[in-house]
């Protein structure tokens, strides 16, 4: 019985057959590595005075992070190289100009193969939402600066917030980045009641008419009337007037000029008392020396 013959086959086309599949080996093994990075998600702006965050999740396990942002029709810039941390500060970048619309992504690396990442590849990413800081940075909490009561007028300033916002060389405030744009809301009422009134202005100034003798309670809070969202900032810490106070202090003030004033002329009179009775001691004794008497 003849053996079958086996159909032979040239040795090229083995040979090309083996770089096929140690190709489509590689290729496999390249793409099981990328498949062990973690893409990030949930990409967020924590923005409030313009100091601006980038954060995402989640935790790295076996890899790191690079963040990129640019302005709408810009280049891309990296921040937070090959970090384990999962927020990126980005306010340098942003502060450059707060009325342009930024985009940031999130690239994810293998934390065993960095020095080998720039021949991989563009690494898998997520991109952020769209931010305008000049629109949605959150506004934070104010500062009530000085108040003063006199009369029937309650006098209130406002301090405003500094900002990471340079202008030659200078930290800007809100008020310099915002101009008329930012108002302020003052809210008062009286010590003895609940009832609140409120009063308007888009300086750093409130002068209000009050009751006389009456202490008034206030705090403040910054609006972007222009805004759609993120509008108002958190409502500043309460403050008090203290007429009562503030009268008991004019009269002890009042009763300790007086009495320095009291305490003054006894000094004096009692100096010049001594000094008239020395001069009538010096005169009699003149009088009985006995020159006199012959």
């Amino acid at each position: 019985m003849e053996t079958p013959a086996w159909p032979r086959v040239p040795q090229g086309s083995v040979i090309a057959r083996m770089l096929l599949l140690g190709w489509a080996l590689s290729q496999v093994v390249s793409a099981s590595g990328t498949t062990d990075v973690v893409v990030a998600y949930n990409l967020t702006w924590k923005s409030t005075n313009f100091k601006t965050i980038l954060e995402w999740e989640p935790k790295p396990i076996d890899h790191v992070y690079t963040v990129e942002i640019s302005s709408k029709f810009g280049n891309w810039k990296s921040k937070c190289f090959y970090t384990t941390d999962t927020e990126c500060d980005v306010t340098d970048e942003i502060a450059q100009d707060v009325k342009q619309t930024y985009l940031a992504r999130v690239l994810s690396y293998p934390a065993r193969n960095v020095d080998a990442v720039g021949s991989a590849g563009e690494p898998p990413f997520q991109n952020s939402p769209e931010f305008t800081p000049y629109l949605e940075t959150n506004l934070g909490q104010p500062t009530i600066q000085s108040f003063e009561q006199v009369g029937t007028k309650l006098n209130v300033i406002v301090q405003d917030a500094r900002t990471l916002v340079r202008m030659n060389g200078t930290f800007l405030s809100l008020r310099d980045v915002f101009g008329k744009d930012l108002n302020y809301t003052l809210y008062y009422w009286k010590a003895s009641s609940t009832g609140k009134k409120t009063a308007k202005t888009n300086t750093n100034e409130f002068l209000i008419d009050v009751d006389k003798g009456e202490n008034y309670c206030f705090n403040v809070q910054a609006v972007i009337p222009s805004r759609r969202t993120n509008q108002k900032s958190p409502e500043s810490p309460i403050e008090c007037t203290s007429q009562g106070k503030g009268e008991l202090r004019e009269m002890f003030f009042i009763i300790g000029v007086v009495a320095f004033v009291v305490i003054i002329l006894i000094i004096v009179l009692a100096i010049s008392l001594h000094k008239c009775r020395k001069a009538r001691a010096r005169r009699s004794g003149k009088e009985n020396s006995p020159l006199n008497v012959a």
